[in-house]
């Protein structure tokens, strides 16, 4: 048994990077907890590992007294002079008390500590090597599912994807390979935990990088996105080179780079609006396809409100159906959106409106003249 745990020391140092000191204070620790409740002992103890021997013992150690009070702790001077001329008051000395069975117990003891080890060792490589692809997409295999969860092998280790990161209508087999957005990286007490996404907006963002050159080197930005994950999302890009056509660029000739993401994501719709500075005019981009006629903000901006007036027959194509289409581009835009049809609304001509302010001022103007001149006319009569 000695010679196995030296080995198994070794091994986990090697493999594992688990040091055998480390492994070994572990068990010390734990041999002591377990000597004082197995052997109802409470004196001070402690438990030596020989490296040479691989196998454990226990010494008891007691402080040397004038007087003894606590023979579990103390030893008299006397007694210790006989042990060695050289102690004095307040030594400590290191009494063997080994127990004949103690070997079975620092075995069981000993693979605990290590099993546990091993398990934390797991928990900490696996943190460490997924952490790095948080919010990253990485291919998985299925392995399975169960009334919850859909299991995703990544590497050497076991992702979970949730119900609410599963998209609607998609079937998920045995070794069928996935695309997944590393959602979480974590670990609790039963170890390591990845939870990935096929919800996550952020795996949009990543298709985009990954089929589209300009969104990965920066040439085309994305600004924003919402989506209502299996059904339709609305990205918004912008481009600081005024040579570059950001929606064209991510559209593609006859919309074959969109089309490879639509795939991807099992047929969803993807609406690619132009980012505009104009509040009013990203807007209007935003509940595209829908043609807008106006919009108008409230006198408070803080409140963020936007009333958008659209052609009558466009009402519902603005809306959406169950009111999505005005949804995502309120999330898009961060705006609160309220449309109504051109019929509902009253419209000022500021054109006619300053034509007949100007009528009105030419006519006003000639009854003054006219009546300037009269008063002139009677002068002259007096005269």
């Amino acid at each position: 048994m000695a010679n196995e745990m030296v080995e198994a020391f070794s091994i986990l140092e090697k493999e594992k990077g688990i040091k055998q000191e480390v492994i070994v204070d572990a068990i010390k620790a734990a041999l002591v907890a377990a000597y004082k409740k197995n052997y109802n002992q409470a004196q001070n103890v402690e438990v030596v590992f020989d490296e040479k021997k691989g196998s454990f013992r226990v010494n008891a150690v007691k402080t040397v007294v004038e007087e003894v009070q606590d023979s579990r702790l103390e030893v008299s001077l006397k007694d210790a002079l006989e042990i060695n001329r050289a102690y004095e008051l307040g030594d400590e000395i290191k009494f063997e008390v080994t127990p004949k069975n103690f070997g079975r117990l620092a075995a069981q003891t000993a693979k605990q500590v290590i099993m546990q080890r091993l398990r934390e060792a797991e928990r900490e490589h696996i943190y460490a090597e997924y952490s790095q692809y948080l919010d990253e997409i990485v291919t998985g295999i299925v392995e399975r599912q169960d009334n919850r969860f859909v299991y995703v092998k990544i590497g050497k280790v076991e992702a979970v994807m949730p119900p609410q990161d599963q998209l609607d209508g998609e079937v998920y087999n045995p070794q069928d390979r996935i695309r997944v957005l590393v959602k979480k990286v974590g670990t609790d007490s039963k170890g390591a935990q990845i939870v990935v996404s096929r919800t996550a907006p952020d795996l949009v963002k990543r298709l985009f990088e990954q089929e589209i050159p300009e969104v990965y080197d920066g040439t085309v930005q994305i600004v924003s996105i919402s989506r209502e994950a299996g059904d339709r999302t609305k990205i918004a890009v912008k481009s600081d080179d005024p040579n570059v056509d950001p929606v064209g660029t991510c559209v593609g000739p006859k919309g074959s780079r969109i089309q490879n993401i639509v795939n991807e994501l099992g047929g969803e719709n993807i609406d690619v609006v132009k980012y505009e500075e104009d509040p009013s005019d990203y807007i209007a981009n935003a509940l595209n396809p829908a043609e807008v006629i106006a919009v108008q903000f409230s006198d408070d901006e803080s409140e963020k409100n936007a009333l958008v007036i659209v052609p009558d027959y466009q009402l519902s194509l603005a809306i959406g159906k169950k009111g999505q289409n005005v949804r995502l581009a309120a999330r898009l835009t961060n705006y609160k959106i309220d449309i109504k049809p051109e019929s509902q609304v009253e419209f000022v001509d500021e054109a006619s409106t300053s034509e007949e302010d100007k009528s009105t001022a030419e006519a006003n103007n000639a009854e003054l003249d006219q009546e300037d001149n009269s008063e002139v006319s009677e002068d002259k009569t007096e005269e």
